[in-house]
């Protein structure tokens, strides 16, 4: 579009996953679906920590934050997708489409720091345990999130003012919510320098992070390896594999998504994205609940006590 005859938009038109008729409801009662389980396992994890004295830890209170960013993370996206199913034609206006990225940007980065205060938590509680009382205070914890939901909200103040400050030229995001790569593609002007915002920013944060994890098991890993039982070096280890998990998951998805050319960015795509933003949130309960045995024995004694209950009203 020649730039002498921009107009202004004030709407845009998500694309969403397909365009064909067929699969529309089916996709609908696939990702109802995923959305139900993301939000029913986040909260039921967040709420069995804070009812439950014996998880109130700093380990808990990490994954309590994480359970509380997936559901948000999950809510800014899912909701607005799944009515655009029934749309013919899935209008956004522009603002709206600017606070549904400042809030999917904001929780995605809060959650990259979380993961790796996580790791720290484990590093000091491995190596140090017995300065982990001492160090890991409530007041220290409180400090972490707050760096965390800090960080996370100011960064995204950054890409959601770059990224609208330019023209568009078209209205047609090839997306199912609103995302810096796809609305890039929409700009009048060349957008180089948001690439380089996005190395400089979502790089750094992305690779201090995930540098600050993989140094955390690397001494986790050799004061393992250090311990005198094969059977102490396993239940040891297993304290961290859950968290191994999350974090390959959501790093792996993160470095593929953000940290490359737009010009490399092709509609493909789609099916990372959803990886990343709708299926790692709906995957995270699931890991922590099923390998954590502190959490399963939480859940077993809770469904022994509704049993017991059920046979004393029969």
């Amino acid at each position: 579009m020649d730039v002498a005859n921009q107009t202004i938009v004030s709407e845009l038109v998500l694309l969403g996953l397909t365009n064909c008729k067929q699969l529309q409801m089916p996709l609908f009662a696939l990702f109802f679906l995923v959305y139900l389980l993301t939000v029913l396992g986040n909260v039921g994890m967040a709420l069995i920590i804070w009812i439950s004295p014996q998880l109130h830890s700093s380990m808990y209170f990490f994954l309590f934050n994480l359970s509380f960013v997936d559901a948000c993370f999950s809510t800014t996206i899912s909701p607005r997708m799944l009515f655009n199913f029934f749309l013919e034609t899935a209008r956004i206006s522009v603002i709206e489409c600017a606070f549904q990225m400042y809030f999917a940007v904001s929780f995605g980065s809060t959650e990259c720091f979380l993961l790796a205060f996580m790791a720290y938590d484990r590093y000091i509680a491995i190596c140090s345990p017995l300065y982990y009382s001492v160090i890991m205070t409530k007041y220290h914890c409180l400090q972490l999130m707050a760096i965390s939901y800090v960080c996370g909200f100011l960064h995204s103040i950054i890409h959601t003012a770059a990224t609208f400050k330019h023209s568009l030229c078209w209205t047609d995001i090839h997306h199912f919510f609103c995302d810096i790569q796809p609305l890039l593609k929409l700009s009048c002007q060349k957008t180089i320098t948001n690439e380089i915002l996005l190395v400089i920013f979502s790089g750094s944060i992305t690779m201090l992070c995930l540098l600050g994890t993989v140094l955390s098991y690397f001494w986790i890993l050799n004061a393992i390896y250090k311990m005198y039982s094969s059977g102490v070096r396993y239940k040891t280890f297993s304290t961290c594999s859950s968290h191994l998990v999350s974090v390959f998951l959501f790093f792996g998805s993160v470095l593929f998504m953000y940290l490359r050319p737009n010009s490399s960015y092709k509609d493909e795509d789609l099916s990372a994205s959803v990886f990343y933003s709708l299926v790692i949130p709906m995957l995270n309960p699931m890991i922590y609940s099923l390998r954590n045995r502190d959490v399963r024995l939480v859940l077993w004694k809770i469904f022994s006590m509704n049993e017991h209950i059920n046979l004393g009203l029969h």
